[in-house]
C-alpha cells in the first residue's frame, strides 16, 4: 500500500467516525433511525467520500433514515471539515450497505444445505450397498492354494508357462 492510499484509508476511517459521532449527538432529526455507520471510501484525490451505512428496521424506516441523512448532508460535510483539517473537504454520499441483506440470503442458503445434507444422511442410514461391502479384490492369502501370493509368471504376466517358453528357443 503506498503512502497516498494509507492517507486515504485513515482519512476515510475518520470520516466515518465522524459522521457516526456527529450523527449520534448533533443531528436531531426525528426521521433519523437506527442507523450504523459501517464502512466509508474517499477516492484517491480526497475530493469524494462514500459513507456506508445500515437501518434496523423495515422499509419505511430505510426511506425515512436516508431523506434525513440527505438533509443533514451539509452539516455533516461541515463537521468533517472542521474536525479533519483538510484543504479540501470532501462531498459527501451516502449509500445503504447490502451487506445485512446479503448476510441473510447466505444464511438461508447455509439452513437449506443443512437441511438437504441431513436429508441425505437420513436416507442413507438403511441403505445397503449394491454389490460387495468390499467391491476391491483381496490379495490371495497362503491358506488359498499354499502359495505366498506373488505372482508366479516370469515372462511379465503373458500367462504362459516359463518351462514351456524355455524349451522353444
Amino acid at each position: 500500500m503506498s503512502a497516498h492510499e494509507a492517507r486515504a484509508r485513515r482519512l476515510a476511517d475518520r470520516i466515518r467516525v465522524i459522521v457516526a459521532e456527529t450523527l449520534e449527538r448533533g443531528v436531531k432529526d426525528p426521521r433519523l433511525g437506527f442507523v450504523t455507520i459501517t464502512d466509508a471510501r474517499v477516492t484517491g484525490d480526497l475530493r469524494d467520500a462514500t459513507v456506508f451505512y445500515t437501518v434496523y428496521g423495515d422499509e419505511s424506516a430505510r426511506a425515512d433514515t436516508a431523506t434525513a441523512l440527505e438533509s443533514a448532508r451539509g452539516v455533516l460535510r461541515s463537521e468533517v471539515g472542521r474536525q479533519t483539517g483538510v484543504r479540501h473537504t470532501p462531498t459527501l454520499t451516502f449509500v445503504e450497505d447490502a451487506l445485512p441483506d446479503t448476510a441473510r440470503v447466505i444464511d438461508d442458503l447455509l439452513v437449506r444445505a443443512a437441511s438437504a445434507d441431513a436429508a441425505v444422511q437420513a436416507s442413507a442410514a438403511g441403505a445397503a450397498y449394491a454389490g460387495d461391502a468390499d467391491p476391491y479384490r483381496a490379495p490371495a492369502s497362503e491358506d488359498d492354494d499354499g502359495d505366498t501370493g506373488a505372482d508366479d509368471r516370469a515372462d511379465g504376466g503373458s500367462g504362459a508357462d516359463p518351462a514351456r517358453e524355455r524349451g522353444r528357443g
